[in-house]
This record gives C-alpha cells, structure tokens and sequence, in this order.
C-alpha cells in the first residue's frame, strides 16, 4: 500500500509539471546523445516472510541441521521471525527498515524516429535494512541483518517518445552490491565471530518515464526492483566460557556456523531523476 501511494505521488508530481510544452524547444533533439543525472527517491523492503537462521552443527559446509540440547530437543523450538529481535523470550521482530536512497549515473540515448534505445551506468546509497532473527530455548535471541555500503549497475533501456518531450522506457540489467552485514545476540557465552561485509551479484529490472523542460535539462521518475545474492555471510559460534559437554552449538565437537536462509536482498526503489543532457 505504501509504495503503491508514495508511486501515484511521484507520479502526479512529475507530469504537474508546467515547463513540459514549450513552443521555442527543438523536440526532435530529445533524448539523443550523452547525459549524467543525480537522483534520490525510496528503497522499499518486498516481502521475506518465511525466512530463518540455518546451522552447520558439524561445519561441513552443508546449512540445515539442527541445533540439539543435551536432552535432544530443537534448541531453537522457540523459532524465528522476519526483522530484528524485540527481546529474548517471545518471537517478537521489528518491521525492516526502509529508507531513502541517492544516485548518480551516466547514460547514452540513441534515438530512431519514435523509439530510443540506450545504456546506463549508476551508483548509489540506500539505508535500508534487511534482517532476520532465530529464539533459542535459553533464552536468548540472535539477529542477523545487512544494508548496501553501496550499490551500482549497468542497464540497458529501451523507450518510446511519441515525438519529443516525453520518454516511457523499460529497463534492465546487472547489478552490485558491497553488503553490510552485522551479527547481534543476547547469548553472552559463546564467542562469535563473523566475516562482516561481503559481496552481491544479480540483477535489476524496472521502468520509467522522462520530460524534458528545457532543451537541456529533463526530469524523471523511476521505478527499479533490485535483487541481489549473497551466500557467503557466516557467523561462527565458538566455546566461549560454554561448556562443551552441555552447549548445543558444541555437542558436535567444533562449534556451529550461522547463516541467512534467504540469500537474496531484495529492494523496491521508487526515485525522482534530474539529467543534464549534451
């Protein structure tokens, strides 16, 4: 609901604008040639219901295993929840965080007659944040999360002018991102240790349209879903002051390894645009 209101906003506001139709304009150079743009808009978390903390009891580099207490029950029976720990005792998380973005790009539009077909290179900065949190029967809780440091891809685009002054373009291509990922736990016996940030491959998709207001300048609005993959986020639970003979993350002899059960970083991006064209 909120990204379908912040959407028809942006929208409205970009085709309010009064300086699209002007009678001294040469329509028939738009969107033809080079241009940079700086950008900001919202980065909107999609929906990651169902997600969990997996284990590798026997660190074998095989995730799925369970963690069992000495009485051979699931450790963590309690179970997860999407978003970051409210406490230890209930399965209780915070929304993930959604928040603003910025860009910078640099494109190329080739223009035939009424279609446009170009290509973009961006990068940029979002805060939002993604996490996820698993309940062990001690109590205690355990939340892993992660954000983009930074983020870029390159695109093609391919659009239709119906003769100058406006753009309606889809676009798509691959995409980066430099993850910061942080681990967090009330457990205060174990060590843990983690490999902090990683990177993420995949890919992007969306569209978007562009009205130029002078002969130069054009403003825009974008949508993009954004979705990257990352496995090799690890935590490594430790001994710690635990004891081995009692601790479910040591009963296999080496400690345990914690990972995400979804590796992809999925993000809405809703975006206004400001190009300067050549």
């Amino acid at each position: 609901m909120k990204f379908a209101a912040l959407l028809a906003v942006s929208a409205a506001s970009l085709f309010a604008v009064p300086a699209i139709a002007q009678d001294n304009r040469d329509a028939s150079q738009d969107f033809d040639g080079p241009y940079i743009s700086i950008g900001g808009g919202a980065s909107l978390q999609g929906s990651d219901r169902g997600e969990s903390l997996i284990f590798d009891t026997d660190q074998d580099g095989t995730y799925g295993d369970q963690v069992t207490t000495v009485g051979d029950t699931d450790a963590f029976g309690p179970g997860f929840c999407n978003g970051a720990a409210t406490g230890t005792a209930n399965v209780g998380c915070r929304n993930d965080k959604d928040g603003p973005e910025f860009f910078g790009r640099l494109g190329y539009d080739k223009r035939m007659g009424n279609f446009v077909l170009g290509a973009v290179i961006e990068g940029g900065h979002s805060v939002a944040r993604d996490s996820v949190s698993g309940f062990s029967t001690t109590p205690a809780s355990y939340t892993i999360s992660r954000e983009a440091d930074y983020q870029a891809n390159a695109r093609l685009r391919a659009g239709y002018t119906p003769g100058g002054g406006a753009l309606f373009y889809v676009t798509g291509g691959g995409a980066y991102a430099r993850l910061d990922n942080k681990f967090t736990t009330t457990n205060a016996a174990n060590s843990f240790d983690d490999n902090g940030k990683t990177n993420a491959w995949g890919y992007t998709v969306g569209g978007g349209a562009e009205v130029m207001v002078t002969n130069n300048i054009g403003l825009g609005l974008e949508y993009l879903y954004t979705d990257v993959k990352d496995k090799d986020y690890v935590v490594n639970v430790g001994a710690g002051t635990a004891d081995p003979a009692t601790n479910p993350f040591l009963l296999n002899g080496g400690g345990t390894d914690i990972r995400r059960s979804d590796p992809n970083f999925q993000t809405h991006s809703v975006r206004g645009t400001l190009s300067y064209r050549f």
